[in-house]
């Protein structure tokens, strides 16, 4: 379970912040609405409301220890910007910023943000899903049933092939390509065997894609650096 603070209860940050909880993960909900802080503290682990961003105001609800801070507020551009600052300032791993425009997210990337994202572009939910675990790095949901994912192999599979891992009788998802140092091998041989660098895209039923991506038994490599 990581640990996420979503600043800004709009459209994009109030579906992110449900995803986040959706998948298990603790979320603490920030926004200058008393109304939306009290229908969302039934939902999240924890919803505060503030009237005014500033650096105590955060520090004092403990934002510095949180893995993941998103600010999902872009009409403010000065608080989207403050909030940025801040949440990397008090010392927040990963800060990911809502953008109104591509000059907003060329700004916020200067004063720090991680990743800025245009919510046109980037769907919360889908943005969510590929936070809330190590393993999967993009994550694209074609129904509401079935989805496509970019994932890391577990511990256990590398050095074996496809066919000995048994990824599709034993887990139920297909290995649809693998990329590996920005190569990528569309629809491998089932005797390719699995190697640490590699990025295994697969496609599966939603139930099948969470079981596997919540194990905690994949490789370490880090994602959106």
């Amino acid at each position: 379970m990581k640990q996420f603070v979503v600043i800004g209860c709009g459209r994009f940050g109030r579906a992110f912040a449900i995803e986040l909880s959706n998948t298990g993960n603790e979320v603490l909900l920030i926004d200058n609405n008393e109304d939306t802080v009290d229908e969302m503290s039934r939902i999240v682990t924890h919803a505060v409301y503030i009237e005014h961003l500033t650096e105590n105001s955060l520090s004092s609800v403990g934002v510095g220890n949180f893995d993941v801070a998103v600010v999902a507020i872009s009409s403010n551009f000065e608080a989207s910007i403050l909030s940025t600052v801040v949440c990397k300032k008090l010392g927040v791993k990963k800060v990911i910023t809502k953008a109104k425009d591509d000059l907003h997210r060329d700004i916020l990337l200067k004063v720090g943000a991680d990743r800025a994202i245009i919510p046109e572009n980037d769907s919360a939910i889908r943005l969510a899903r590929s936070l809330s675990s190590d393993q999967i790095f993009d994550y694209i949901e074609f129904t509401d049933e079935y989805s496509i994912a970019e994932i890391t192999p577990k511990k256990d599979w590398i050095g074996k092939t496809i066919i000995e891992i048994g990824i599709r009788s034993q887990y139920g998802i297909n290995v649809v390509a693998i990329k590996n140092n920005g190569n990528m091998n569309i629809n491998p041989d089932p005797n390719y065997t699995v190697k640490f660098e590699d990025y295994l895209i697969v496609i599966g039923s939603n139930k099948d894609l969470q079981k596997i991506t919540n194990s905690s038994d994949h490789n370490d490599k880090l994602y959106f650096e």
